[in-house]
């Protein structure tokens, strides 16, 4: 017999439904961490299974951090108005935002870092290797394991979610999918910092003048 109370734990812990948290508890035996992870497993199926459809719904959201230095747009798409309208998307889309204010990544997936980038990165961590003096048999393992690295800082979706870093956003989304019964997309996102490239114009317009006058010499 599973108490109500640990129950009402794992659903205050994953947000799933009280007959699932039961099921789930029953199959670890009672271990909320187990049956967590089991409920885990189970999301990321049904999210898998709902990936495929179209979600033209959705929002456009923004978000304003540390007095206005840092400004994020995101556009976050789900199947249908009506899930557009709840808090739960709503908050959903803010977390989002709020994540790419705070961990400031370059792309959303690993598939959207261009081919181009992935080379020099790999070629750079090839060359460290080396110069650590690693064996030559174990470089390629290497370089992936810290490709991976690169990955979980600079796409969105291999980030830890900033309220909750045993997750990343990728599985916050796939829970987020089997919990709310549509396909959800992170279509787009735009971050702004105040000042940012401001430091390097000014550097070049320093560089122009200084090339301005020597030429009048």
């Amino acid at each position: 017999m599973i108490p109500a109370s640990l129950v009402k734990e794992l659903r205050e812990k994953t947000g799933a439904g009280m007959m699932d948290c039961k099921k789930a508890l029953a199959e670890a035996g009672g271990d909320i961490d187990k049956a967590v992870e089991i409920l885990r497993e189970k999301g990321l199926a049904a999210a898998a299974k709902k990936a495929g459809r179209i979600a033209a719904e959705g929002i456009v959201d923004s978000y304003i951090h540390m007095g206005g230095r840092i400004g994020v747009l995101v556009e976050v798409n789900c199947e249908t108005d009506f899930v557009a309208r709840t808090d739960e998307f709503r908050t959903f889309v803010r977390d989002i935002a709020m994540q790419v204010a705070a961990s400031n990544p370059q792309y959303i997936s690993r598939e959207d870092v261009p081919q181009e980038i992935l080379e020099k990165e790999r070629e750079i961590l090839r060359v460290q290797a080396v110069n650590e003096g690693k064996p030559e048999k174990v470089i390629d393992k290497i370089v992936d394991g810290r490709l991976e690295k690169f990955f979980a800082e600079n796409c969105l979706l291999e980030q830890p979610f900033i309220r909750d870093t045993d997750i990343t956003v990728k599985e916050l989304l796939q829970e987020k999918i089997a919990k709310i019964g549509e396909n959800i997309s992170i279509r787009r996102f735009v971050r702004y910092e105040m000042g940012e490239g401001l430091e390097k114009k000014e550097c070049n317009l320093a560089a122009e003048v200084t090339e301005m006058r020597q030429s009048k010499q």
